[in-house]
């Protein structure tokens, strides 16, 4: 974890061998692949058969959506979905956004806005808040054309990493702003997720709210 955390292997690189890492740390095989079988779990690394142990990427199709949980009611998954930027802007963090980003007073977020659709029918309205300092030149010129997952851009140019998350999630009404981007009626149910990510350290560095609609779609999580 600690190489990890550190950045001596990044998103995409291929870990030493379990040998190579026994020796390096001084134990035996068994406790490096126990180690390694608990960051796999966590998606931390990927395991690819015949080629070694790589550094997970949001950038791979098994990874870049795990924190999205939507899945239609056709079975099929929710994935890809067209993305439209609202706004992108930088200002100083209001106090809750400052308390769930660990940010000193008068620190400064960007603050995103965007839809996510499905079949041309916006299905979740994104309002995202980050750490000004961590994401220094983040446009919404730059959100728009980056064609990969939110993450990988994130990963990818600035070094954040979203390792893990945690969500709050209730029901409320669609108001008059929401309904029309979400082009449902006022007073139309809607689904509150309410997430916090992490990086190593466990320092936060998004908070999101997300409102989503699901008419046609349902949210889903395995639990274990």
């Amino acid at each position: 974890m600690r190489g990890l955390q550190g950045g001596e292997w990044k998103p995409g690189e291929a870990i030493p061998s379990e040998l190579d890492m026994a020796a390096r740390f001084r134990v035996s095989q068994g406790t490096v692949r126990k180690a390694i079988d608990e960051l796999a779990a966590e998606n931390l690394l990927v395991r690819r058969q015949g080629k070694g142990t790589f550094v997970s990427t949001h950038a791979e199709e098994q990874v870049q959506y795990r924190f999205l949980r939507l899945q239609s009611e056709e079975g099929g998954a929710a994935q890809p979905m067209q993305r439209h930027f609202l706004d992108c802007r930088r200002a100083r963090a209001s106090a809750d956004v400052a308390r769930m980003l660990e940010l000193r007073a008068g620190d400064t977020a960007v603050q995103i806005r965007r839809t996510l659709s499905s079949r041309d029918r916006p299905v979740v309205l994104d309002d995202i808040w980050l750490p000004g300092a961590l994401f220094k030149g983040l446009t919404a010129e730059r959100l728009s054309e980056y064609r990969g997952p939110l993450y990988g851009l994130f990963e990818a140019e600035f070094g954040v990493r979203m390792i893990r998350a945690e969500e709050k999630i209730r029901a409320v009404s669609a108001d008059a702003g929401s309904a029309d981007l979400l082009k449902v009626p006022v007073g139309a149910p809607l689904l509150s997720v309410e997430r916090l990510s992490r990086t190593y350290g466990d320092k936060p560095v998004e908070w999101r709210r997300g409102l989503y609609n699901t008419e046609n779609f349902h949210y889903r999580n395995e639990l274990s």
